[in-house]
């Protein structure tokens, strides 16, 4: 399942990226909605592009079809991305802790200066390979990525307002 996602800012892209990569922002997240909190693992900064391993795991409702194939506590992955900061594309890929060989996900995140501000618009897919809940789970899971963006986008949008004033 294909998916897209966009996220509005008020700040230039440029500004916005840095934002994305700060080690400081993943402390500030706290729990997020149904993933709670994400943990930095590793970030490699090499002046034009920045590679992230940031580890997730699912805290929200399960249908009860998934329960029967799938335990709620394994339910964790790591998100490896990469941005270039001179095409302001971030290339990423959710790898599964647990059952490889039932999801899939990957995508390209990109920036670009809009009006007064910036918008990150994302486009992916999704591959759940799970019989008989495969379409359902792939929609429930677009929409908690939906969701999710949404409130990452308040989060980093008041975080870097406090970081401004802050600054001044």
């Amino acid at each position: 399942m294909k998916f897209r996602l966009e996220q509005q800012f008020d700040l230039p892209v440029d500004q916005v990226e840095a934002g994305f990569v700060d080690p400081d922002l993943f402390a500030h997240l706290g729990d997020l909605d149904e993933v709670g909190r994400p943990e930095l693992l590793e970030r490699v900064d090499d002046g034009s592009s920045v590679d992230l391993r940031v580890r997730y795991a699912f805290t929200g409702e399960l249908a009860p079809a998934l329960m029967a194939v799938v335990e709620r506590e394994r339910l964790t992955w790591v998100e490896t991305s990469t941005l270039d900061r001179e095409t302001h594309r971030t290339e990423f890929r959710v790898v599964p802790d647990h059952y490889p060989d039932r999801l899939r996900c990957a995508g390209t995140v990109v920036g670009v200066d809009h009006g007064s501000g910036s918008r990150r618009i994302a486009v992916g897919s999704i591959d759940v390979r799970i019989p008989w809940v495969r379409g359902r789970v792939e929609r429930a899971i677009v929409a908690g990525l939906v969701r999710q963006a949404d409130v990452q986008a308040r989060i980093v949008r008041d975080w870097m307002a406090s970081r401004r004033q802050a600054e001044t």
